[in-house]
């Protein structure tokens, strides 16, 4: 069988105030296609749904319509788990619904999901953090461990109050009594997370800029070694760079986010993982790489005139733009560039001679008017950058009130 596995969507992200919604609807109408392309027979999506509790309309929206095409209308199981920027009673209201459709919502980590049957395929067995699929093409059953992502108190429920152990020794306890009672070599067995995991003694891998840290209690970092043996394949979410934490012969892999979601991740890849699987055997897989969205580049220049040639020919991107020049940024300068370009995120002045300068603003003229000492200040704690002049309006409209 085939197994599509994806994570780390954040429907409704935006960069600043740069809303991403249409580069969303054309990555996912992507993965659309890929799974229907590879003829996938499941597809798992890890976590990190929506970007916020409260997702826009148009977040929702895409959400649910990515997942219609997903499912195939029934024909192919999807199964979606709630992350730690997803609130997992949303995620679990549609269900009833969603179910009717072949996808499987689970918000919290001990959600017991309802077996039901559909003309394609059915959930045979379900208990908490567990569900067998059984589908009419394959001769053999999936069963799939799953744990959506717990804050300390949904922790503290799905725990019973084992506060007092570690995590990764109640994470693993629950996980092989599962793969122990469920996952014999006669069908194909799955795990499915969204936590911050790693092997014992590696480096530790970054979270990306703008993503919520992953805190649980007082740990934060799942080890690999606590995935029980039966495991053929772990499909995690949360960290957004394509990595196998795992081995070749039993992949812990993150499929990555499938935009560049910060700055951090200026030059990335983004892939989808696409898993071949029968019972008892390793599992191979492949990264696909994912090609909409615009690039996200980090540049610095050291003129005005470099800067807009670049901006020029490099229209299709989000960029973060570094000027560094010997003096302040003149508005006039300022402005030729953001005219140059509809995509700068950031543009950071970067004064070469700041020492000189910083020294210069603090001999400041308190006799000076009131506006003429704004103008001074602003530029004492701004890099003696100028305020442009809608700050200078607001002080006016301040000062005259």
């Amino acid at each position: 069988m085939k197994i599509l596995h994806t994570a780390d969507w954040h429907l409704g992200k935006r960069l600043d105030n740069y809303s991403r919604i249409e580069e969303q609807i054309e990555v996912m109408n992507e993965i659309c296609e890929i799974a229907d392309e590879q003829n996938v027979d499941l597809v798992l999506v890890a976590g990190d749904l929506f970007d916020t509790f409260n997702p826009s309309v148009e977040a929702v929206e895409l959400f649910y319509k990515t997942l219609k095409r997903l499912a195939k209308n029934g024909q192919r199981p999807v199964v979606a788990i709630g992350g730690n920027h997803d609130s997992p009673d949303r995620i679990d209201a549609p269900d009833p619904l969603a179910r009717e459709c072949g996808i499987i919502l689970i918000g919290h980590p001990n959600t017991k999901v309802q077996e039901f049957k559909l003309p394609e395929f059915e959930i045979s067995n379900s208990v908490e953090g567990f569900i067998e699929l059984k589908l009419n093409k394959i001769k053999f059953p999936i069963r799939i461990i799953h744990t959506a992502y717990a804050n300390e108190i949904r922790l503290k429920q799905y725990f019973d109050e084992e506060k007092e152990q570690q995590l990764n020794a109640i994470l693993a306890s629950k996980w092989q009594d599962l793969a122990t009672n469920f996952c014999d070599i006669n069908g194909v067995n799955l795990l499915m997370t969204h936590l911050y995991m790693n092997k014992k003694g590696q480096e530790l891998l970054e979270e990306p800029e703008g993503e919520k840290p992953i805190k649980i209690g007082n740990a934060d970092l799942v080890f690999s070694d606590g995935i029980p043996a039966q495991i053929q394949y772990t499909a995690l979410g949360h960290l957004h760079a394509f990595n196998n934490v795992g081995t070749t012969e039993k992949p812990v892999v993150y499929s990555s986010s499938p935009l560049c979601y910060s700055f951090s991740e200026a030059g990335q890849t983004k892939y989808v993982s696409i898993i071949e699987a029968n019972p008892n055997e390793n599992v191979s897989f492949e990264k696909i790489e994912l090609k909409k969205g615009k690039p996200l580049v980090r540049k610095t220049f050291d003129s005005v005139e470099n800067a807009v040639e670049w901006l020029n020919d490099h229209q299709n991107t989000l960029v973060e733009l570094t000027l560094e020049s010997e003096t302040f940024l003149k508005a006039e300068d300022r402005k030729l560039i953001y005219q140059s370009h509809p995509g700068i995120i950031h543009l950071i002045p970067k004064v070469k001679n700041q020492r000189n300068l910083e020294n210069q603003a603090k001999e400041i003229n308190l006799n000076q008017n009131m506006e003429d000492l704004f103008q001074d200040y602003f530029k004492s704690k701004n890099g003696n950058q100028e305020p442009n002049d809608d700050l200078k309006n607001l002080f006016n409209e301040i000062l005259n009130a």
